[in-house]
């Protein structure tokens, strides 16, 4: 990697910060039901998001099903490719949670004439709350066949963080140029908006299983796309599966270590037993999954085991936060 200038003059990088200090990503995803994520040319500055007549019925949608219906939906833009899209269509992604216990998210795609962009988006929305409604037939003609195709998104928004675009960028051209270009069209990389953890930069996610990576090394890369050597090397860059709470991420990791890559084909879910509410030094989590047809779990104690300084955010005096790190201490299987 190229050298970073931390003197007091220069930006302090919150990922640099981060990782200097030994933050664990783990448990640092916010688990999700939904995705969708749509092509949108850059740049991604907030006045695009606050004053673009299409977007803004869309974004009052998405903002009233999580405050009043509590559905866990996450956004995201992704910048057109000059590969992958198609002048006048606008490409949407649509993501789910196919059952209780599952092994990675749904996957629908459109490429929708850009003027129908809103009219289909709302619709899909609506068709969440109330599907006998809200007909989604009409948009057949637009929906791919790519459900072969593997995604990665990575965070290159500068204009959240600058540490997103800093790092994320070059690793973003690494795995394009070197990983999606010769995968035969079962890869594709994509520039993504903004998703959290700007600190464990770069960072992306991995659709359609729904795993977020942090902390990035070019080094690892080989790894986490052709799985061809132990899942220990990954360990230190995992933030957790949209799949789960916190305090289940943790345990999951941990399982995923003994398991091996077979872990990330099983079916599975986490609930928490119990939780010290008070100050979170503690949980107790379960985590379900199908083996063979066969069900099977694991139960573990996840506990604090020390505290570390970050910050959450760059600059050239950044606000140094103390943080919980955790790790498991009693795993068996069940």
């Amino acid at each position: 990697m190229m050298p970073i200038d931390n003197s007091p003059s220069s930006c302090q990088f919150c990922s640099v910060i981060s990782k200097t200090s030994g933050e664990d990503p783990i448990g640092s995803v916010e688990p999700s039901d939904y995705w969708l994520v749509m092509e949108m040319p850059l740049p991604w500055v907030p006045q695009r998001w606050l004053e673009n007549p299409t977007l803004q019925p869309i974004l009052m949608q998405i903002r009233s099903m999580r405050i009043e219906h509590e559905i866990k939906l996450r956004v995201m833009a992704i910048a057109p490719d000059h590969q992958y899209s198609q002048p006048g269509l606008t490409r949407v992604l649509f993501y789910r949670r196919p059952a209780r216990l599952f092994a990675q998210f749904e996957k629908q795609e459109f490429l929708i004439p850009d003027a129908e962009v809103g009219h289909f988006t709302t619709t899909l929305l609506k068709h969440l709350l109330d599907q006998q409604s809200y007909d989604l037939s009409q948009f057949d003609r637009y929906q791919q066949d790519t459900s072969h195709i593997h995604e990665l998104m990575i965070c290159t928004h500068g204009n959240v963080d600058v540490a997103c675009a800093r790092f994320g960028y070059p690793i973003y051209q690494t795995l394009r140029q070197d990983y999606a270009a010769v995968s035969n069209g079962q890869l594709r990389v994509w520039r993504v908006s903004h998703f959290g953890g700007h600190q464990f930069a770069p960072t992306l996610v991995d659709l359609p299983e729904g795993r977020y990576w942090g902390h990035l090394e070019p080094e690892m890369l080989d790894l986490l796309v052709h799985r061809n050597g132990s899942v220990a090397g990954l360990r230190p860059f995992y933030r957790g599966w949209a799949g789960l709470g916190k305090f289940e991420q943790i345990a999951e990791r941990e399982i995923w270590m003994q398991e091996g890559w077979d872990w990330l084909t099983y079916e599975k879910s986490g609930c928490v037993l119990a939780i010290d509410e008070s100050n979170e030094l503690w949980a107790d989590v379960q985590i379900d999954f199908v083996r063979r047809n066969l069900p099977c779990a694991y139960k573990a104690r996840v506990e604090v085991n020390g505290f570390v300084m970050t910050a959450h955010d760059s600059g050239k005096t950044p606000s140094f936060q103390e943080v919980k790190q955790y790790h498991v201490t009693h795993l068996v299987r069940v």
